[in-house]
């Protein structure tokens, strides 16, 4: 019997990818119209944004747990989380957690040990580009790391909050990440992350100059592997 898969929600379009992306695989490798169970909370993105504005991740992990108490009332059996940035609070309410979690950027880090890649450029908004959360999950699987410059965080944080979360995709996005990947693999970045989980409504491996690591997608494999297998 499949593990129940329990997300975290925060952004909707972030959160509606991640599902659509644990339906597909599931039929991918389960047949036609199978895919593990499935159940999400979403508490509203203000709630999120409200602390993070006030450096208050004790907070941002407080509204995580509301969501997991949920899921596991609902009968899940693990936990994921499709919004990179508010995995800066994880460390600070794991262990509280009723349902155990597969964390997002150990999970892409590992893809990238997979692929032999070796030093990888980060994307996303400007907290999580600004966090550890990236670098010591590379670090631990032994790979380097590139940020964008401020200027390009402070432009791409602009377009992931008051377009992509928005359901608003326009070419300056796609040609601002492009230049971005560009620039960093003249910098001696062998992939990229998208770490934020609406970059890759933008772009992808057609015109992404380096290699992208999917985040969202990655996870959403993660999971369905992890409640097929029912893997501890």
């Amino acid at each position: 019997m499949n593990e129940h898969v329990g997300i975290v929600g925060c952004s909707a379009e972030g959160a509606a990818l991640c599902y659509r992306h644990i339906v597909h695989e599931g039929e991918r490798l389960l047949g036609p119209y199978r895919h593990p169970e499935i159940s999400m909370h979403t508490l509203p993105l203000s709630d999120y944004v409200d602390c993070i504005d006030r450096n208050d991740w004790q907070g941002v992990g407080a509204l995580m747990l509301e969501s997991v108490r949920k899921l596991a009332a609902a009968g899940a059996a693990f936990v994921i989380c499709p919004d990179n940035t508010i995995h800066q609070a994880l460390p600070l309410i794991r262990a509280q957690s009723p349902l155990p979690w597969l964390h997002i950027a150990e999970v892409v880090a590992q893809e990238a040990r997979r692929n032999g890649w070796q030093r990888i450029g980060l994307l996303g908004t400007r907290w999580l580009v600004r966090s550890e959360v990236y670098p010591q999950a590379l670090a631990a699987q032994g790979l380097s790391w590139v940020r964008p410059t401020e200027g390009e965080i402070e432009e791409g944080h602009r377009i992931i909050m008051d377009e992509l979360v928005k359901n608003v995709f326009r070419p300056q996005a796609v040609d601002h990440y492009a230049a971005v990947m560009h620039r960093m693999k003249d910098r001696g970045c062998d992939a990229v992350v998208l770490g934020c989980t609406e970059i890759p409504l933008v772009m992808n491996e057609e015109n992404s100059p380096l290699p992208p690591l999917d985040s969202t997608r990655l996870l959403a494999r993660a999971a369905v592997l992890r409640a097929v297998g029912g893997a501890k």
